[in-house]
């Protein structure tokens, strides 16, 4: 029996750095996630679905939290859950495509969605209620956003505070 990689004065070195390997990968990374999804989708809210068993979240996009409200006129509406209204009319019914590009840290997978061929992050962004996430696009939605903006369509059309910071604020993260 060959104990030169196991003896009990230095351990098992093979076994130890296979261990430290596995723990730097990461646990996203050991997830499972398919490469692409097409289902009926579940609006949870204006940058996340459900497509079966999958949680996904618009990649390049950051919409509205659910809860969140905005002013215009003078007023309060309530302009999170009018987002995910607006995608789930949008959607109606209709069958999603998901291109996955990535797991984000909550484990949703992050995906390019589409719907009879149109982007829903672009349309989300162009009807004005998401922002571009150019912190991971790139600016691939800029010109949709200055669009939203320049005909002060839904978020646009009064004030809001970016759902980044909405979400740090919560968190107590200021």
């Amino acid at each position: 029996m060959n104990r030169a990689h196991c003896d009990g004065a230095r351990g098992c070195p093979g076994v130890l750095l296979m261990l430290c390997g596995l723990m730097m990968i990461g646990s996203t990374a050991l997830i499972a996630a398919p490469s692409t999804l097409s289902a009926e989708a579940h609006v949870i809210d204006g940058d996340s679905l459900r497509l079966g068993k999958h949680m996904v979240r618009l990649w390049g996009i950051d919409a509205i939290e659910g809860r969140q409200t905005c002013t215009r006129d003078g007023g309060r509406w309530p302009c999170g859950r009018e987002a995910a209204q607006a995608l789930r009319a949008y959607i109606d019914g209709r069958r999603v495509s998901c291109r996955v590009r990535d797991v984000d840290v909550h484990e949703r997978l992050v995906a390019r969605c589409t719907v009879a061929g149109q982007d829903l992050a672009r349309w989300m962004v162009r009807q004005g209620w998401a922002l571009d996430y150019r912190r991971y696009s790139d600016g691939a939605y800029a010109g949709d956003q200055a669009h939203a903006e320049r005909l002060r369509r839904n978020l646009w059309s009064g004030g809001f505070e970016p759902p980044a910071r909405y979400r740090a604020r919560r968190a107590g993260r200021n």
